[in-house]
């Protein structure tokens, strides 16, 4: 069957046993790669201070300040939950002086990330997918970044037909619990295509890259400029 639709998922997992199976779940192997990535992709823009979007239990966030251990970054989400758990796991690192987690659901007011930023870069995994509409992710990062700053932003990609998404589904997560194979599946359906990020970027005039990285996984980068 074409998988041409998108079917949204919930916006915010806000269950704390679903979040408790994310957070636990072993994504080492993506999160790695969206922290190589962004390292490599931005390079010297990696500086300073950096907002992570939808930053979940915080695994991504702080494997990203170990990388970079000048970084300062704010991490966003809407589930406390989730970030009850990403707290407990900053505890546990030598990180915690240089990341905070705010609960915020987006859009915030423009009040806010005058009060926090500019921020000197932009990141965000897995977040675009679970939004409804995804033009607040780019009008936020607009909003938040000062100009010139790095943008990485990298999210599920929506594959073609209900074969690829059986495939993907069996190899990725065939040994996880049922709760994270059905959030897997309902990830891909609701994530996008290579052709509709780039709409979405253009319509927000962001002169930025979407690249497949991955047989599941996109990555949009480059420069947010005013």
């Amino acid at each position: 069957m074409d998988l041409t639709a998108r079917i949204p998922e919930p916006e915010v997992m806000d269950d704390p046993d679903q979040a408790l199976a994310y957070s636990e779940a072993d994504f080492a192997s993506p999160h790695d790669m969206f922290v190589d990535l962004c390292c490599h992709r931005l390079d010297s823009a990696l500086v300073g201070r950096v907002l992570d979007l939808g930053c979940g239990p915080a695994d991504v966030t702080v494997r990203l300040a170990r990388a970079r251990p000048t970084l300062e970054i704010l991490g966003v989400d809407a589930s406390a939950p989730m970030l009850d758990l990403g707290r407990e796991r900053l505890r546990a690192t030598d990180c915690e002086a240089r990341v905070r987690l705010v609960q915020a659901v987006l859009p915030v007011p423009d009040s806010t990330w005058a009060e926090h930023g500019p921020f000197d870069c932009v990141v965000s995994n897995s977040l675009l997918h679970h939004l409804h509409d995804p033009a607040v992710l780019w009008r936020t990062v607009r909003t938040a970044a000062r100009r010139g700053a790095g943008l990485f932003v990298m999210d599920l990609l929506r594959p073609d037909t209900t074969e690829e998404l059986d495939r993907l589904v069996s190899v990725y997560a065939a040994d996880e619990p049922a709760v994270l194979r059905r959030d897997f599946r309902n990830s891909l359906r609701a994530a996008f295509t290579g052709a509709e990020v780039g709409e979405q970027v253009r319509a927000a005039g962001l002169d930025v890259t979407v690249e497949v990285v991955s047989d599941r996984h996109l990555a949009v980068w480059g420069h947010v400029d005013a």
